[in-house]
C-alpha cells in the first residue's frame, strides 16, 4: 500500500505551492508574511500558506486582519483554505473568531494515476471530452441538478479555461445526447499532480459505474501528460468509491470564507 505520509509530503511540496507559484494568468499574487494572497477581477479571492505558518497569537490575528482589510477595500469575499495537519492548530478558531464562515470539510485523497486506468463498461452511456460552450452550459445545468444547488458560476470558469491545455472537461451522455454526469481534470503545472474536480451524476444514473469510468478516463489522460498523482477533495458520498479504487486519505481540508 502506498505510504500516506509520502503522498502527503509530495502534496505539501508540489501541489500546494503551485497555487501561488503557477497561478491562473488573471490572478494577481501578493505575499504577506507566510501566506500568499490571490485576487481576481470578478471572483472571490484566495489565501493559503505552507503547512506551518510559524506565527501564533496576536501576530496571527494581525495577519488575518490584513487579509480582511485588503479584500474589504475591493469589496470582495475571499477564501482562506486550511488543511487538517496544518500549524498552528488554532488557525480555524482564529478565523471563526474573526468572522469567517466554515464551508463543509472534505477529505483529501491521493492515488497513483497508473493504478486508476482500468476500463469500465457502460451501458448506453458515452464519455467524451469537450470545450464547446453549449456542452458546458448543459453540463453545468446537469451538475446543478445533481448537486441540488446553483453552480452557474462554473460555466464562466470553464469557458474562460477552454483554451487552457491543463483543464480537461469530460461529460457522460446518453444516446439521445443528454449529459447525465461530468467531471474535469486540472493538471497542476510544473508538478506531478493533477486534480480531479466536479464529479456529479444525476440521481437516476447513479450506481452504474459512471463515476468510476470518469476517474479512469481522466487517469489515462493524466498519464499521457506525465502526471503521477491524482488528488481529490472528496465529500463523504464519493470518498468510499475513491478508496475502493485505490485512493488514500491523507488529510482533511476546510475552506473558511469571509465576506465584506
Amino acid at each position: 500500500m502506498t505510504d500516506p505520509a509520502a503522498l502527503l509530503h509530495a502534496f505539501d511540496h508540489q501541489a500546494r505551492p503551485a497555487e501561488w507559484t503557477s497561478p491562473d494568468p488573471e490572478a494577481t499574487v501578493d505575499r504577506d508574511g507566510p501566506v500568499h494572497r490571490l485576487a481576481w477581477p470578478s471572483r472571490r479571492g484566495f489565501v493559503a500558506g505552507p503547512p506551518t505558518l510559524g506565527i501564533t497569537g496576536q501576530e496571527l490575528a494581525g495577519l488575518i486582519a490584513r487579509q480582511q482589510a485588503f479584500f474589504a477595500a475591493r469589496n470582495q469575499p475571499f477564501e482562506w483554505k486550511t488543511w487538517g495537519h496544518d500549524l498552528p492548530e488554532d488557525l480555524p478558531d482564529q478565523l471563526l473568531a474573526a468572522g469567517f464562515e466554515a464551508e463543509g470539510p472534505e477529505t483529501v485523497l491521493i492515488g497513483r494515476a497508473e493504478e486508476m486506468t482500468a476500463p469500465v463498461h457502460l451501458d448506453g452511456i458515452t464519455l467524451r471530452e469537450t470545450k464547446a460552450e453549449g456542452d458546458i452550459e448543459k453540463m453545468v445545468a446537469s451538475a446543478g441538478e445533481a448537486f441540488g444547488m446553483e453552480v452557474d458560476y462554473l460555466a464562466g470558469y470553464l469557458i474562460d479555461k477552454k483554451h487552457d491545455p491543463n483543464t480537461v472537461v469530460v461529460v457522460a451522455e446518453t444516446a439521445e445526447g443528454r449529459i447525465v454526469s461530468s467531471a474535469r481534470l486540472e493538471v497542476v503545472p510544473g508538478t506531478e499532480f493533477g486534480g480531479l474536480w466536479g464529479g456529479s451524476t444525476l440521481r437516476e444514473y447513479r450506481g452504474r459505474g459512471i463515476y468510476r469510468a470518469l476517474v479512469a478516463h481522466r487517469a489515462r489522460v493524466a498519464l499521457d501528460r506525465g502526471v503521477k498523482y491524482l488528488q481529490v477533495d472528496a465529500t463523504e458520498n464519493s470518498r468510499p468509491i475513491l478508496e475502493r479504487l485505490g485512493f488514500v486519505p491523507v488529510t482533511t481540508t476546510t475552506a473558511y470564507v469571509w465576506k465584506p
